[in-house]
């Protein structure tokens, strides 16, 4: 497949084009080859969707463990040299994996190659077999991982605007850290991913640009009330926060049956999993019907998930047919 050249230096990534809801393609980098996951991202890219994510682990995490995945940070990298203006990042880098500096560095120099569109996404992390298996801190428990992300996250933002951040906490230390050349971007997305009530969401409120959650309507409309409760007690403008939501993995046929026989397949080639239950599997009648609730509560960037192989049937019909029926009003 050829290599596109990046968007020029400056580029900032238009909105949706059809209306206020922008779409994400998560292309799963579990149970796949290389030519196949960045064929998924560039059709991403040519029929419009708004941003490009894919998985920050080692080891495949849906279905058996014992199986291929391609690592996150290498794959978007090279997506950003093969696509043109979704933005791109990892749903979401998992902490523990590095240094809070040196992923500040390497987040900078993917704005750089991608042209002003990358995204920083992070979280604490959470699977116990690749981290033992690679030798990664793992901590005592999602206790002390949020403590790390933490003590991550003024580091992250203070190189990502520029302030040379300084840090001597029991897990992370910076003095006076330089990032030179500084984002193309004026201000590159930090985008903090889970939906904690008394931790994670307090974070978002403190250090985050966007925020992802999941779980269903219910589950990201009670996260949102939080949200705004954590915001309004740091004295921080709910609004300058955008919000994304994982609706799921995105199946959708003519026939509501064939939709949940190709959902299934998908499932078990990937490492034999369970089909996920509540997904956007259907007519297109029936996805629209699903995700219509969440722009009027300010989740206009949905993200849907697309295992391998990549379905492009459904990932067209998702950008086509569904899309421009999404609408806050």
């Amino acid at each position: 497949m050829p290599i596109r050249p990046a968007v020029p230096p400056g580029h900032q990534p238009t909105e949706s084009l059809v209306n206020n809801v922008k779409i994400g393609a998560l292309c799963w980098n579990q149970y796949t080859d290389w030519p196949s996951l960045l064929g998924a991202a560039v059709r991403a890219d040519e029929l419009g969707y708004d941003s490009l994510w894919t998985w920050d682990h080692l080891y495949p995490i849906v279905g058996s463990a014992e199986g291929p995945i391609l690592e996150g940070w290498l794959s978007i990298t090279a997506w950003a040299m093969a696509t043109r203006r979704a933005t791109l990042g990892l749903m979401v880098g998992a902490n523990t994996f590095r240094d809070p500096a040196v992923v500040a560095k390497m987040a900078t120099t993917l704005d750089h190659i991608s042209g002003g569109r990358a995204i920083l996404g992070i979280g604490a992390a959470w699977f116990e077999t690749e981290h033992r298996a690679f030798g990664l801190p793992f901590g005592s428990g999602p206790p002390e991982r949020l403590r790390w992300l933490g003590e991550a996250l003024p580091i992250l933002r203070g190189m990502l605007e520029g302030s040379r951040p300084t840090a001597a906490g029991q897990r992370y230390h910076a003095t006076e850290v330089r990032n030179d050349p500084p984002p193309v971007q004026r201000r590159l997305p930090l985008l903090v991913g889970g939906g904690g009530e008394q931790v994670t969401l307090r974070l978002v409120a403190r250090y985050a640009d966007a925020c992802n959650v999941g779980g269903g309507f219910e589950n990201v409309k009670r996260k949102e009330r939080i949200l705004r409760e954590h915001c309004e007690a740091v004295g921080r403008d709910e609004r300058e926060i955008e919000r994304t939501t994982g609706i799921g993995t995105v199946v959708i046929r003519d026939s509501r049956a064939e939709a949940i026989r190709v959902h299934a397949a998908m499932f078990g080639a990937n490492g034999g999993a369970t089909p996920w239950q509540d997904q956007p599997v259907g007519t297109p009648e029936d996805v629209i019907e699903m995700l219509a609730p969440y722009p009027a509560i300010g989740y206009r960037h949905l993200i849907a998930g697309f295992p391998s192989p990549v379905d492009e049937e459904s990932m067209t019909r998702f950008a086509r047919e569904v899309r421009p029926k999404l609408s806050d009003g």
